[in-house]
């Protein structure tokens, strides 16, 4: 059932692009081709706005849900100004996880070239209580409605050897692949836990050196504050978020290339007594 509803969200979206630059079907199954087999691919030519890029993502993701499992629910990415402005695009941008972004457990081991253009980043994921998401505000408002917080390292593939724009970004799916998952910690609907997810720091280190640092306020002001936009956004779809719904909240780091041989670990701290990690091995 949720494999179907997310699927049709992303189906809804092709009507936004009719007479715009909306890629071919046969297009789009040939970047799918090329992402399958971790080869860097050139940009999809002739879009012109994001309503084309979210026309292309609705035909590549049945695609990918083929070989990687049911959508399990969403990736909001540009959630800070820096990405924004890298993109050219004034808002963030959603695309569609897989059960396959979040197999993965804290600890296990993952090949550095899983995609065509492999990166990690340091990010973090929340957990859908129900459907009283949709019209939650306030920050003790959206955590009543939540379940869980969940450490999360994200493992992108940006597909893209160059020509990166907003419309291609969507046309990859915002880069949705792997991830690598923390324990769950059980949201407390509080202010204090509120307060502590905007004051937490997020630290990324390899086991080399610190390869990042920011505050939880580096996404869109705080981590909550996604949610609200996120479901605008799939309002706009004619969808919502459900009960069970993962969303991966977008990146405290910058995306940076996966090394061989390399432990990534992701630190969380202030917003629990002691710091929380998530960590991933590359080969």
């Amino acid at each position: 059932m949720k494999r179907s509803t997310i699927l049709a969200a992303v189906l809804a979206a092709l009507p936004l692009a009719a007479g715009a630059a909306c890629p071919d079907e046969a297009t789009m199954a040939a970047l799918s081709r090329g992402i399958l087999a971790n080869q860097p691919q050139q940009p999809v030519a002739g879009m012109t706005s994001l309503a084309d890029g979210l026309c292309a993502q609705g035909r590549l993701v049945p695609l990918m849900a083929a070989q990687w499992g049911r959508p399990v629910g969403y990736k909001v990415g540009l959630t800070n100004a820096t990405a924004q402005q890298r993109f050219g695009v004034p808002h963030p941008v959603t695309g569609i996880i897989f059960e396959n972004t979040v197999r993965l457990m804290s600890g296990g081991e993952v090949e550095a070239r899983f995609g065509a253009m492999p990166n990690v980043e340091a990010d973090l994921i929340v957990r859908v209580r129900d459907e009283g998401i949709n019209t939650a505000r306030s920050h003790v408002e959206i955590l009543q409605h939540l379940d869980a917080v969940i450490p999360f390292i994200e493992m992108p593939d940006l597909v893209l050897a160059q020509g990166m724009d907003g419309p291609n970004l969507l046309a990859i799916n915002v880069g949705a692949r792997l991830g690598v998952m923390g324990d769950a910690i059980p949201v407390q609907a509080t202010e204090d836990f509120a307060a502590r997810l905007g004051s937490m720091t997020v630290v990324m280190v390899n086991d080399q050196r610190e390869l990042a640092r920011a505050p939880g306020t580096a996404l869109l002001g705080h981590p909550l504050n996604v949610l609200p936009w996120l479901v605008q956004d799939l309002a706009s779809r004619g969808t919502r978020l459900r009960a069970g719904d993962l969303v991966s909240l977008g990146g405290f780091s910058p995306a940076l290339p996966t090394e061989a041989g390399r432990r990534y670990t992701v630190r969380y701290e202030g917003l629990m007594a002691a710091p929380v990690e998530v960590s991933v091995q590359t080969r």
